[in-house]
């Protein structure tokens, strides 16, 4: 038997819509999954692509220890910058001492998150998964406002718009991720090396020239609008001054914000990756280390000082005062603040690559929603990204892109997840006591001890300039990440519990019963009723719960006009609790265990804003509630309003013209046979009679179906969508019609359906019905085809599915018949596909 070709030819396919055209546009085509590539980094490409975020720290470090200690250190502020920073140092030293062992053990990508939950359980862990995505969404917005700052420095014009620039760059950095950008480039390596370069050269100029005695403080006199001094350090040892102290150093701790960076992506880099990761991680402490204490000790020797507005920075008044005013020096100023925008900006960027992919790792733990884990149009994370996005804009303005107003919100997160991995770490040494471990039990164990000091010192000192807001979001988003995967791992186990046992046997219901739910008669309803039928129920209700008793008058009016042969019953509901109706209604029916109900619910849909708009959700309210009822199931039947109205009427108008073309040609043959004068043969007589009353019939039925919906009609809308449906039901009748009468010979060879009564016979006859029917472990495609004179079914077992087999098919089956209940049936016949079905 050949085999049907060319199943899928002529059907249309679904149009691109409006939204999705012009989100190609925007981020290009769309990638495939074998696209989704990994690139390995070579050791000072890792340094310069995954350093950005921790060396980029140290542009406003300096500045915001400086911040916290002028209006009460005053000038002494300049003095005390220094021992300030050497702690600081220490901790960092520690932390990447820390890290150095964390990249050795967990190769894989996570870094804190992933020693949290190996070490402490997935629960426990959620503390440090808040910590890091508090970290990622701060990161954006201060590393976005620092190179703005940077940019204002160098042109201070643009200062009073910094707020318009920095939105407009986490935008552009949102649009270029959304479209697949890798951070893997080596376009991302040079700021780093750009600007490591060109500050550790005015570290390096700025000593030879206080070496010599050419680099001199900038006079105060010449600074305006910077913070104000204090009396001095006559009381170093009061309570205020050791309070400014832990402020500083609290401060002065975002510089060793991104050390984890390298954490993050051991697994990208060659083999050995844990080696590798380690040396990249200590070169990236060092120049950081450099670069803090440059900073500090120039800002000691120019007394640099912070402005109010932000701009000029320390780092560019370091700059100024250290290469000169000159072209030469001009140039260098410039150079730095370039480098200053470009590693901020790029710092910045990282958290788009980061934060996504926290976030799918926490989603695949179940403790996000499982969106999370969807890879969008570029392969890439996209719904993360734009939580990043708004997440950060949203801190950006409420803040005004202020760095010294984000700094609070910073550190909390980073230093939590250090300690998390510090204190992981020692468990792990603890727990495995390898050759070795007390010396590296004793180092992380020791970060652990200092970065949670720090956290408790950020907290309480900066409690009140937003540290609280952070505390508030770990006492909310912790228990909820929790409770969520509570959730997920009850469902999980109910669903192991179903996989796990032996499959319960078909239910077989005495009575099925189907409620559609109609509200008004419209296109939506009729789709509805259609689809009721198809499920072939022992019994069809229409229902209207009667709200408004004028409404339901005239929607009886027009139901019975109509005649859509379903009864429609009229359910008082006087409290308007629809919910509570459909419930009590559907309980009432299943009252009867042998009875299933079906709960059907028109809805018209449209666009995704205007569907909002126009519907309150009721539809899924019922639906909700009456599944909760034993035996009961709610089908929502969206019906597209738009598209739906555009091909009915392109139909109808298809058939308008059709029959207008029959009718033309039939009476031009009548006219030319009686002008001619000639007696046609009784056999073509009948021809022309027979298309002449087919076009004329097609015109009566479709004036009759517009005469009748005109008068049941009471608005023009309702009467165009009806009398489009009408129509195309009439077409639809008219094309599935048979082609030869009742009782007409058939085939050669073919045996009409209603004269089988047993033995090896071939049949011939349009598909009707198509389904699948469960048998034991096994399935059975169950086809059956009619003829006119009567019904047969086929079945074939071990079947789902059998190309060209659709409803409206015209299909030829031989083989064996047998009775079931009645019915013809056949089993695994041959078969041969006559005509394609629409």
């Amino acid at each position: 038997m050949p085999k049907p070709t060319g199943l899928l030819e002529g059907r249309g396919s679904q149009s691109e819509t409006f939204w999705y055209t012009t989100k190609k546009r925007l981020l290009g085509p769309p990638l495939v999954n074998e696209q989704l590539g990994e690139q390995r980094l070579s050791k000072p490409l890792a340094l310069g692509v995954l350093s950005p975020d921790g060396i980029s720290s140290s542009a406003y470090g300096t500045e915001e220890i400086l911040i916290a200690l002028l209006p009460i250190a005053g000038l002494a502020a300049f003095t005390l910058i220094l021992p300030m920073t050497l702690v600081i140092l220490f901790v960092m030293i520690l932390v990447v001492l820390s890290y150095r062992e964390i990249v050795m053990v967990y190769i894989r990508p996570g870094g804190s998150y992933i020693v949290a939950r190996e070490n402490f359980g997935p629960r426990i862990a959620q503390i440090c998964a808040v910590a890091l995505l508090i970290d990622y969404v701060v990161t954006v917005a201060v590393q976005v406002a620092a190179g703005t700052a940077a940019v204002a420095s160098a042109i201070p014009a643009v200062g009073p718009y910094k707020l318009e620039i920095c939105i407009g760059v986490v935008v552009l950095m949102a649009f270029g991720n959304l479209r697949g950008l890798k951070e893997a480039g080596r376009a991302f390596a040079v700021p780093t090396y750009l600007f490591a370069a060109s500050v550790i050269l005015m570290i390096v100029v700025g000593v030879v020239r206080e070496v010599v005695g050419n680099l001199h403080p900038i006079p105060l006199a010449t600074m305006h609008g910077t913070y104000a001094f204090g009396a001095g350090t006559d009381g170093i040892l009061s309570a205020v001054m050791i309070f400014t102290l832990l402020r500083a150093f609290a401060n002065g701790g975002a510089s060793l914000t991104g050390i984890e960076a390298v954490s993050d992506a051991v697994g990208a880099f060659n083999p050995p990756e844990g080696r590798n990761a380690r040396q990249v991680l200590v070169t990236e402490g060092l120049i950081l280390g450099i670069l803090v204490a440059g900073i500090s000790w120039l800002a000691h020797a120019t007394h640099a000082t912070p402005r109010i507005v932000g701009y000029p920075t320390v780092l560019a008044q370091e700059a100024q005062a250290v290469f000169g005013s000159g072209f030469v020096g001009h140039t260098l100023f410039l150079l730095v603040q370039l480098a200053t925008m470009l590693i901020l900006y790029t710092g910045a960027n990282t958290s788009f690559n980061g934060f996504p992919f926290l976030t799918s790792y926490v989603a695949g733990d179940s403790f996000l929603p499982r969106w999370l884990l969807k890879r969008g149009h570029r392969l890439v994370f996209s719904n993360a990204i734009i939580l990043l996005t708004v997440t950060a804009l949203a801190l950006l303005i409420i803040k005004d892109a202020d760095v010294n107003s984000l700094v609070p919100l910073y550190a909390i997160g980073v230093f939590t997840a250090f300690s998390m991995a510090g204190f992981g770490m020692a468990k792990y040494h603890y727990s495995r006591r390898e050759p070795g471990w007390r010396h590296k039990f004793i180092i992380n164990f020791s970060a652990g001890v200092l970065t949670l000091i720090v956290v408790i010192i950020f907290a309480v000192v900066k409690f009140t300039e937003g540290a609280w807001v952070v505390l508030l979001l770990f006492v909310i988003f912790v228990p909820a990440l929790i409770r969520l995967n509570k959730e997920y791992r009850a469902e999980a186990e109910v669903l192991e519990t179903v996989v796990g046992a032996q499959p319960p046997p078909p239910p077989h219901y005495s009575r099925r019963v189907v409620f559609v739910f109609v509200d008004s008669f419209d296109l939506a309803t009729l789709a509805a009723l259609r689809y009721a039928r198809s499920l072939r129920p022992t019994s069809i209700r229409a229902v209207h719960f009667v709200i408004d008793s004028i409404r339901a008058e005239k929607l009886r009016d027009k139901w019975t006009r109509a005649d859509r042969g379903v009864a429609l019953d009229f359910i008082d509901c006087p409290d308007r609790r629809l919910v509570r109706a459909a419930t009590d209604l559907a309980e009432r029916e299943v009252a009867d265990e042998g009875t299933h109900v079906t709960v059907i619910l028109p809805r018209r849909s449209y666009s995704p804003l205007l569907g909002r708009l126009l519907h309150d959700r009721t539809a899924d309210k019922i639906a909700a509630a009456v599944s909760r009822i034993p035996r009961s199931a709610a089908t929502i039947v969206p019906y597209d309003v738009p598209t739906r109205v555009a091909v009915l009427q392109a139909r109808q108008a298809a058939a308008r013209a059709a029959a207008a073309t029959a009718k033309a040609a039939a009476t031009a043959k009548q006219g030319k046979a009686a002008k001619n004068g000639k007696l046609i043969g009784q056999p073509s007589a009948r021809l022309t009679a027979d298309s002449a009353g087919l076009a004329q019939a097609e015109l009566a039925q479709a004036e009759l179906a517009q005469a009748e919906l005109a008068e049941t009609a009471d608005t023009a809308a309702e009467q165009a969508a009806s009398t489009q449906e009408l129509n195309r039901e009439a077409e639809v009748a008219a094309a599935h019609t048979p082609p030869r009468k009742a009782g007409a010979a058939a085939a050669p060879g073919v045996a009409a359906i209603g004269s089988v009564t047993g033995g090896k016979v071939v049949v011939e006859g349009k598909v009707r019905v198509v389904e699948i029917r469960p048998v034991e472990r096994n399935s059975v495609l169950a086809v059956e085809i009619n003829d006119s004179t009567g019904n047969l079914t086929a079945m074939f077992y071990g079947r789902s599915g059998i190309p060209g087999l659709i409803c409206g098919a015209r299909v030829r089956f031989s083989g064996s018949v047998g009775i079931r209940g009645g019915q013809p049936v056949m089993i695994n016949p041959a078969y041969e596909l006559v005509s394609h079905g629409e």
